[in-house]
């Protein structure tokens, strides 16, 4: 047997039925669509959710949220600390180095080593950094946050201009 020889069985393939050719046979008329009605007419709208409100307008129009309370911080690693030179680190140096920016919050974070003791002062600390630093024989001191209480003032002209 050889590939051109295949053939489908007997009566399981039949031709699809070719509806609305007239009332001489089966489908003709209304072709199988019923009488009027949503489904006898072919311009339903992609979406369309049968009168519900569909998810495009169920959905925010704009995407995302920006939480006005949010508290971001530059992260720096303790492995570049040791490129700064001097035993007092804090974020005014930070940002002179260019480690951090003007005006931002610092975080340490415990990636890499440190090579001398020194004292780091940041806004917060990773275990792992404290740790580090510490174990190299410096000390850490955390900067309080320019704001008062566990978050700051909401940012976002629908908080502040009220």
């Amino acid at each position: 047997m050889k590939v051109h020889d295949l053939h489908a069985a007997p009566g399981s393939r039949r031709p699809k039925r070719r509806v609305a050719r007239g009332t001489g046979g089966k489908g003709g008329k209304t072709a199988g669509r019923g009488t009027k009605g949503q489904g006898a007419r072919n311009n339903i709208k992609p979406g369309f959710e049968g009168g519900q409100l569909p998810l495009t307008q169920r959905l925010p129009k704009l995407r995302g949220f920006n939480n006005p309370f949010r508290v971001s911080y530059r992260v720096v690693n303790v492995e570049s600390l040791n490129t700064i030179d001097g035993d007092q680190v804090d974020p005014e140096l930070l940002v002179q180095v260019g480690l951090a920016r003007k005006g931002s919050l610092v975080k340490i974070l415990g990636d890499g080593h440190v090579d001398r003791p020194m004292t780091v002062k940041a806004h917060r600390f990773s275990k792992s950094a404290k740790a580090a630093i510490e174990g190299a024989g410096g000390a850490t001191e955390d900067v309080p946050l320019p704001f008062k209480g566990s978050r700051p003032p909401a940012r976002g002209n629908a908080l502040t201009n009220r």
